[in-house]
């Protein structure tokens, strides 16, 4: 790994926020190979460095692994499939740690998915709570109306997988465009399976096509079947967004 900032390092190992790693490390709590670092432009590798945060070995930052996948169709966000269907572990291939993904999308999905083994943080993300945004580009049978468009920015109620009935939280819903079948940007603050085709069904239109976007500050940025790993400065900021409340986005955005 490329040397870091000390701070990012042990932000990104969920130590303390960056800021309050900058006054870890102003105030000598902080050592790099036995010697105290006091000066906050000092950077480390901490696949080779021992760095130490008030006498304990850091190992967050070397021990989690995170994964940006650019999910295809036509496989099933799991560890296993008892149907024999193919599962996102196949694509991810030469990673040595036992990765799990954060959440899901459903099987005729595609796009963003993270895949970590750090627990906590994705805990935090799959809690309705922590507010992450997710945008998705969907393509919908027909154009709804702005009557319909405007229920599905306020919330409607869709029926769960376990058969209760829910309000979804306000989306953000955005045409990109116009065509007799046309695609829209929406963006969401809750993740329920399968949410978008209900929300849709919800005002009479089928969903043809969906794909994840973007994850927080995270943006697709990979070819249909690869992946690639989140540098320090990425699971910071992805640390930061569990703790920050937000609200949906709708700037455009066109897979």
């Amino acid at each position: 790994m490329p040397a870091e900032r000390l701070q990012k390092i042990i932000a990104a190992a969920g130590i303390a926020s960056r800021r309050k790693a900058e006054e870890l490390i102003s105030a000598g709590h902080v050592k790099v190979n036995g010697t105290v670092i006091t000066e906050l432009g000092t950077k480390a590798d901490p696949d080779v460095d021992h760095i130490r945060v008030d006498g304990k070995l850091l190992q967050g930052a070397q021990m989690h692994v995170y994964l940006l996948l650019n999910k295809p169709k036509g496989y099933v966000t799991t560890v296993s499939d008892p149907e024999k269907r193919p599962t996102v572990m196949q694509l991810i291939r030469g990673v040595k740690k036992r990765v799990y993904p954060v959440g899901r999308l459903d099987y005729a999905s595609e796009g963003l998915l993270l895949l970590t083994n750090d627990g906590t943080l994705a805990n935090k993300l799959m809690k309705a709570a922590s507010q992450v945004p997710k945008t998705y580009v969907v393509k919908v049978a027909g154009s709804p109306s702005p009557e319909s468009l405007e229920k599905l920015r306020g919330g409607v109620s869709i029926q769960t997988e376990d058969g209760r009935r829910v309000k979804t939280a306000p989306a953000g819903i955005r045409l990109i465009k116009e065509a007799a079948n046309p695609w829209y940007e929406v963006t969401l603050i809750e993740g329920r399976n399968r949410e978008i085709r209900r929300m849709f069904e919800k005002v009479g239109h089928h969903v043809e096509k969906i794909k994840r976007v973007r994850y927080g500050p995270l943006t697709l940025d990979v070819p249909t079947g690869e992946f690639r790993s989140l540098n320090l400065q990425e699971i910071d900021r992805l640390r930061t967004a569990c703790n920050k409340p937000a609200t949906a986005r709708t700037k455009p955005s066109v897979a």
